[in-house]
């Protein structure tokens, strides 16, 4: 009679608190083989802040009213700062080169021992990918011997490439550009000719962010 009597009050008591033999116990649902849960997002590539490095490349020209087709091997610092947003990267560079490019012609040489540029920048970045065009102000010095005598002249003009840097390390990338400069005319008191000096400059890089 009493054990009738239990079982008639648990049955209510269930009853009443919508219970089932289901609430009573639930195994935890398993979410398979660790690490449990989805999987984190990958690394957001950051290209923003100030940066400096260092490159490396070839450089390849000619001077206009002559024969002269300097060439040769320009290496140089870079510096400048990244602003970002979303996947749109601008900003600004500067850079000085020194270069071994040169021509002998007739009985004269002519040398660009040095040239600089100051850009803006511009691209789109594919997490540590980036995609950049560039546009700015280009100097440099032109030279020319004829035999013991020399002169020389400093030449302001502008430049325009493009690029792809990629990031490896939170503040290490490496890049591949290439740029267009022209150097604008300038006349020669040794020759008595204006010339055009215009130059392909293709070079690799490295940049560590700051």
């Amino acid at each position: 009679m009493c054990k009738r009597l239990i079982g008639a009050i648990a049955a209510i008591a269930l009853t009443a608190t919508g219970a089932g033999a289901g609430d009573l116990y639930r195994p935890p649902t398993p979410c398979g083989p660790p690490p449990c849960g989805p999987p984190p997002p990958p690394p957001y590539w950051l290209w923003v802040g100030p940066y400096v490095g260092a490159n490396i490349g070839f450089q390849s020209g000619e001077l206009s009213n002559s024969g002269i087709r300097p060439s040769g091997v320009a290496a140089g610092f870079q510096g400048g700062y990244n602003w970002q947003f979303g996947q749109f990267v601008a900003g600004w560079e500067s850079d000085f080169q020194l270069s071994s490019a040169d021509d002998v012609f007739a009985n004269y040489k002519f040398s660009n021992p040095w040239f600089g540029t100051i850009r803006g920048r511009g691209g789109f970045a594919l997490n540590n990918i980036l995609f950049y065009g560039t546009l700015g102000l280009a100097y440099g010095r032109g030279h020319v011997d004829i035999g013991s005598l020399s002169e020389s002249n400093f030449r302001v003009g502008w430049t325009a490439g493009a690029g792809v840097e990629f990031g490896l390390l939170p503040n290490w990338s490496v890049k591949a550009e290439y740029l267009f400069i022209d150097l604008a005319s300038e006349t020669f008191g040794l020759t008595l000719a204006t010339n055009d000096l215009t130059s392909n400059l293709v070079r690799f890089g490295f940049n560590y962010r700051f």
